[in-house]
């Protein structure tokens, strides 16, 4: 597997990945219902750098964005999103990508990586960051409509890559 910059060129690919899980609803605060243009706007044309995880025969399977999580002043941290196909679910592409975002995040000059919205019911993406070194800094109860479990809390998580 390498990790490289989004091209053109992959963005069917890309919207055939996150598609099932925006519709899901079930890990990201974009309406279920969310347009192509708009999840395109969201996650490749906002973001300071958009990236993807390819296989050795070139199929996409994961992507993830990068952005400062706020502008001005605190804009030396930032933020990210990761989803991965369901056929490579399991196979450690996320933890990759998170483990490439934060050098890449380190090379652009950000200070820390912050995750706004881990929903709580989520758990190997709490299990994953927290192996990675990202500590739950806030709980944000009741904060994510699920469409299965109703209201759940929501973690704030964060970590810092200067002392």
């Amino acid at each position: 597997m390498r990790i490289r910059f989004f091209e053109q060129k992959d963005w069917d690919a890309v919207w055939r990945i996150l598609k099932p899980v925006f519709r899901a609803g079930e890990s990201y605060a974009f309406s279920p219902d969310i347009d192509e243009n708009e999840a395109r706007r969201i996650w490749i044309d906002a973001p300071a750098a958009t990236y993807v995880a390819v296989s050795d025969d070139g199929d996409i399977f994961g992507t993830y964005y990068i952005k400062p999580n706020q502008s001005g002043p605190g804009s030396h941290v930032c933020n990210c999103g990761y989803i991965v196909s369901d056929r490579a679910r399991g196979k450690g592409v996320a933890s990759q990508m998170c483990e490439h975002s934060q050098s890449i995040a380190r090379e652009m000059g950000f200070r820390a990586m912050q995750f706004n919205l881990v929903v709580s019911t989520n758990k190997g993406a709490v299990h994953r960051w927290k192996s990675l070194g990202f500590d739950i800094v806030g709980t944000l109860p009741g904060s994510f409509l699920h469409p299965v479990e109703g209201y759940v809390d929501a973690y704030v998580m964060y970590k810092t890559f200067v002392e």
